[in-house]
């Protein structure tokens, strides 16, 4: 018996994640048994919290979650630490899940969509392992203080040790070796001294137990300036959390389509794995039918393909996405089929032909 949590959060999050549900009627997984619970500013709404003790208590004893989206503007006034963001935090950091895997793939469907030529993006499919509990994000001491002249002074702390980087970095080479095994390590180790530790002991794990693996160390700035430039050149970035977080969101907008990106939160082996779109919970069009399912879709394969046991269902998912998206590019506006709900059900038509 594997398990999996549903957790559908707010905004388009129950929508996206009810078409995922669909997809897993479809694969009847033998020994699969599918949990749902409240998260986020639905939890908040119910509860009083984003995160229920219960559902966390669920999560741990869960293979993997699979998360919607989270937050709306109807929790902006709550406390910082009630927020349904904190809630993904807190999750984020009782399951350990410290490598973010957040892949930038743009489909052949969608090259013409992107926001670069085609010629830059063609192709392109980079991986990202974002190290996801530690660095500026969850630091201390950190938060606004009253100084002696009576200005305020906001303050967070970017602190990484050995383990911390050692786990990510060896996750990355790991995973290097079943792509191209070229690995871009990203800091600032020319003004932080968390940049030149990360860079030291991310070559001196390469050295010791990869040395099949190529790699390479790049500034987080002109990082930003190469996956515009010249994205093709990557396979595998590793970086610490804040220029992870920025880094693959700039990507993201190469690849023709936010509403196509999963991605992955993972541990140590044999630990649950957290699984989630990269978009928002885009409450502006809740409910309307203009969810593009995708991202929630392909955020599940990861799962099925990294907890639950199931790559050959991985490989059946993710094929049906590419074939609906070739298909709606041959027949018609791919853009509309995309910005509506049609897409989730093209995609359960191949899986169930």
């Amino acid at each position: 018996m594997t398990k999996l949590l549903l957790l559908p959060g707010d905004g388009i999050g129950p929508e996206v994640s009810a078409v995922s549900r669909r997809i897993l009627d479809v694969l009847a997984i033998p020994g699969l048994e599918v949990t749902e619970a409240l998260f986020g500013g639905a939890s908040i709404d119910r509860h009083g919290v984003p995160l229920a003790d219960d559902v966390l208590a669920q999560a741990l004893a869960s293979d993997a979650v699979l998360m919607g989206a989270v937050g709306g503007p109807q929790w902006a006034a709550v406390a910082y630490d009630k927020r349904p963001e904190a809630g993904l935090l807190k999750l984020r950091a009782a399951m350990n899940v410290y490598a973010n895997l957040r892949p930038a793939r743009c489909f052949a469907a969608l090259a013409d969509a992107s926001s670069l030529k085609r010629e830059l993006v063609e192709g392109l499919d980079i991986l990202f392992v974002r190290e996801l509990v530690g660095g500026v994000y969850f630091g201390e001491p950190r938060g606004i203080e009253r100084l002696p002249n009576g200005e305020r002074r906001g303050f967070n702390t970017q602190s990484y040790t050995t383990h911390e980087i050692r786990r990510v970095a060896t996750t990355a080479f790991e995973l290097a070796r079943g792509r191209g095994r070229k690995v871009c390590s990203v800091e600032k180790a020319n003004v932080m001294e968390s940049g030149v530790l990360w860079r030291e002991e991310v070559q001196k794990l390469r050295d010791e137990s990869y040395p099949d693996i190529e790699l390479s160390h790049m500034y987080a700035d002109n990082c930003a300036m190469q996956l515009v430039k010249a994205p093709l050149q990557f396979d595998i970035i590793l970086t610490d959390n804040l220029f992870g977080d920025l880094l693959s969101d700039l990507a993201a907008m190469s690849t023709g389509s936010l509403g196509m990106l999963p991605s992955a939160a993972i541990g140590v082996a044999g630990t649950p794995g957290l699984y989630e779109p990269i978009h928002g919970s885009a409450p502006d069009i809740a409910g309307k039918g203009f969810a593009n399912p995708c991202a929630s879709i392909l955020s599940l394969a990861m799962a099925l393909r990294h907890s639950l046991g199931a790559p050959q269902a991985a490989d059946r998912v993710e094929a049906a996405v590419e074939a609906a998206l070739d298909a709606g590019a041959r027949t018609r506006d791919l853009g509309g089929m995309l910005g509506t709900a049609e897409m989730g059900e093209a995609i359960l038509a191949k899986l169930a032909g």
